[in-house]
């Protein structure tokens, strides 16, 4: 079982599998250049491996180092996409009432707010 002492890999689990699901494209091996951009350094990705992978500048991708290998991946959804736009709907459905109603505490009518 892989020892991953960075904390940026997901750990194999119980199930002593990676937790990520990969999908391996196989390509000929490409060499690319390391470019000079500002302070730092970047390679160019060819539009078409961008397109097979679902790879876009507006997007982003995660970056890890695996194995000794730079590693693109397409960025999870963001955590609660799509629940603004769901808690709209549900409000103009008129759907939102309290599911469980007003339950204060008894002591609460004596709060002066």
């Amino acid at each position: 079982m892989p020892f991953f002492p960075d904390g940026l890999h997901d750990s194999p689990g119980l199930t002593g599998r990676d937790l990520r699901n990969n999908i391996v494209i196989t390509m000929k091996a490409m060499h690319v250049s390391i470019r000079q951009i500002g302070n730092s350094q970047g390679v160019v990705i060819p539009k078409p491996v961008l397109i097979q992978l679902g790879l876009s500048a507006e997007a982003g991708a995660e970056m890890t180092i695996e194995g000794g290998a730079l590693v693109l991946r397409r960025p999870a959804s963001p955590v609660r996409t799509g629940w603004a736009e769901a808690a709209r709907r549900i409000a103009e459905a008129g759907d939102d009432a309290l599911v469980m109603g007003e339950f204060g505490n008894a002591a609460d009518a004596e709060l002066t707010w």
